[in-house]
């Protein structure tokens, strides 16, 4: 990064047209990890992993803490997907969340050259957060909110949370990007994730139909029965998801460490790789 905090957001970020294969991981926050190992970590991301952004998973209400996560992702040289955490439990607890990450998005100089985008999460939709005509609302309120720091706004959502509510193309219409889970063990069809690309397809393909053009990214993707065989079959279509609308697709492996989410990290709880992980930035 620079020595210095730009003047402008002009030529700063790649195009998201630009954008797809592997991106990074889902980093989950709760622990409310301390700046030293924000930093340790997300240096790892970028320099072992070729990563570009974590995609921030849960929430850390600490004041300032958004702040450290700037911080450590400056030091890195890598960008952020925000998040405004709805949780699973209910509860208006998103609205503080929303109003603190959007105070420091607009206060912190640095935080607009950190930000790729905010999203609303994780599965609003299917989780029953909000009726879609309120998030659409929600959408619309926080880039009203962000437009002067030029930061875009989206929903983490699975096919099946628009599709049960008829499409929810309001949503869809006023998203910037879009955000997939890629999460095929929910499916019945659900096999091994080395088998997984006819689930895939099915669920990118009704985003490309009624996702307008807009820019795609697989920001929730694993098989937790299989997660290498997933990987592996993602990595292997990487000129499919090139070839997506908008510039491609790229994926975020969820998540970076089994201390975040017993089952899920890359990572084990001793700091040791679960498998082979190497996939492809650009192909």
């Amino acid at each position: 990064m620079p020595s210095t905090v730009p003047d402008t957001l002009d030529n700063w970020w790649c195009p998201m047209h630009s954008e797809y294969a592997f991106l990074g991981f889902s980093y989950e926050i709760t622990a409310c990890q301390s700046l030293g190992q924000l930093k340790k970590e997300f240096s790892d991301i970028r320099d072992n992993f070729n990563g570009r952004y974590v995609r921030l998973y849960g929430a850390c209400d600490n004041p300032g803490f958004y702040d450290d996560v700037v911080d450590a992702a400056w030091e890195a040289g890598i960008g952020v997907h925000a998040l405004i955490w709805f949780g699973f439990d209910g509860g208006n607890e998103w609205q503080a969340r929303r109003d603190s990450l959007i105070s420091a998005l607009n206060s912190n100089p640095k935080a607009k050259f950190i930000t790729r985008g905010v999203q609303f999460g994780s599965e609003p939709l299917f989780d029953n957060v909000l009726p879609h005509a309120e998030l659409a609302s929600q959408v619309l309120s926080a880039k009203s909110q962000l437009a002067s720091v030029g930061i875009p706004v989206t929903v983490s959502e699975l096919a099946f949370g628009y599709q049960e509510r008829g499409g929810a193309q309001d949503v869809l219409n006023a998203i910037d990007f879009i955000n997939i889970h890629m999460l095929p063990f929910f499916s019945s069809q659900a096999t091994t994730g080395g088998d997984a690309w006819p689930l895939v397809q099915t669920d990118m393909n009704w985003f490309i139909q009624h996702g307008n053009g807009k820019k795609m990214y697989f920001d929730e993707a694993t098989d937790i029965s299989s997660e290498s065989a997933y990987y592996t079959m993602l990595d292997s279509h990487c000129k499919d998801l090139k070839n997506a609308p908008g510039g491609g697709i790229g994926w975020f492996a969820h998540i970076y460490s089994e201390h975040q989410e017993t089952g899920y990290g890359v990572y084990d709880s001793n700091g040791q790789l679960k498998f082979n992980f190497k996939p492809r930035t650009s192909c």
